[in-house]
């Protein structure tokens, strides 16, 4: 006799079948690569704490870009990484500075055909590696700051960004920044909200690939891991501010903020599986304690049926020429 509970492991019974009855499906088009381009480099450098990942030259880039391009991945995240850094971080915001030459080379390279986002954020640009501008105390001025987002904003906009990606958390930053980005003719350039942003253990790999001279931490900006209602919070804050898309980030430690986010927005909605995530993964297979391409898939998909809509990841390339077959 057949039993209702057979059903669910009739389902299982081949790989056709578990294929045809999948409840969540991965995309190419649902995946962001994010880069790193390095001013000054003529060929590409490896980031010793990301494995496989690169600092890239302006040529490595456009060739790795239409490699994920290719492959059908959806966009590309561009970091930019200066040769110099001030207290203001002036290379965020210079049409010369390393990540708006390389908007331009990419814009010019690729139109419209690979979405072009970039980072918006002074952590890279600045010589004590916090994402705004300190104050006399040296602790963050929020107001200040904005007013140099409201720049990068149009800077990246001009250099043909499709997407800015303010990533810094600091009070009202999706707001100014669209009207900056209106006020200078950008009213079609789209803000990706870095808005659930956590103060994570989980981004020291990503240190090395900025080359971040930051001492202390951010947790006066960022948020705190303890905290879920909050979340939801700043989401709705950068909606209403003109948030185009909203980012929780990391994935990995937050898929319960990421589900609680889906279910509330009204925009889409991207995770960023961070450096530490990637690293780990990349780690333990190294060492042959897992199977390195099924952990790879299967942590995407637990971030797709978590619900993001987007899905920003280092191995965004090789996930996508996997799902193409």
């Amino acid at each position: 006799m057949s039993f209702p509970q057979h059903r669910p492991r009739r389902l299982r019974a081949t790989p056709a079948l578990r294929r045809l009855t999948a409840e969540v499906r991965v995309h190419p088009a649902d995946l962001v690569l994010p880069m790193f381009v390095r001013e000054g480099l003529t060929e590409p450098q490896p980031i010793s704490a990301m494995p496989g990942v690169m600092h890239h030259s302006i040529d490595s880039l456009k060739a790795a870009v239409h490699e994920a391009a290719d492959a059908g991945v959806g966009g590309v995240m561009l970091f930019g990484v200066p040769t110099t850094q001030d207290a203001v971080g002036s290379g965020a915001v210079r049409t010369d500075g390393i990540l708006n030459v390389a908007l331009a080379e990419l814009n010019a390279e690729f139109g419209d055909d690979v979405v072009l986002m970039s980072d918006l954020c002074l952590d890279e640009f600045t010589d004590h590696g916090h994402c705004g501008v300190l104050d006399e105390r040296g602790g963050v001025d929020n107001d200040a700051t904005l007013e140099i987002y409201g720049r990068m904003g149009v800077a990246q906009a001009q250099a043909g960004a499709r997407v800015v990606s303010p990533s810094g958390m600091m009070d009202g930053q999706v707001g100014h920044i669209r009207a900056a980005l209106d006020d200078a003719g950008f009213a079609d350039t789209a803000i990706l909200a870095y808005s659930a942003k956590y103060a994570s253990a989980f981004y020291g790999p990503f240190r090395e690939a900025v080359q971040s001279s930051l001492q202390g931490d951010r947790r006066t900006y960022q948020m705190d891991a303890a905290n879920r209602r909050e979340a939801i919070l700043e989401t709705q804050l950068d909606i209403d501010e003109g948030a185009d898309m909203v980012m929780v980030k990391p994935a990995m430690s937050y898929l319960d903020i990421l589900r609680d986010v889906a279910e509330m927005s009204t925009v889409p909605v991207a995770a960023y599986q961070i450096s530490g995530e990637y690293s780990m993964i990349e780690a333990a297979a190294a060492n042959g304690w897992i199977n390195r391409e099924a952990a790879i898939d299967e942590s995407v998909l637990g971030i797709k049926r978590a619900g993001a809509d987007l899905i920003l990841t280092y191995w965004a390339t090789e996930v996508a020429r996997r799902l193409k077959g």
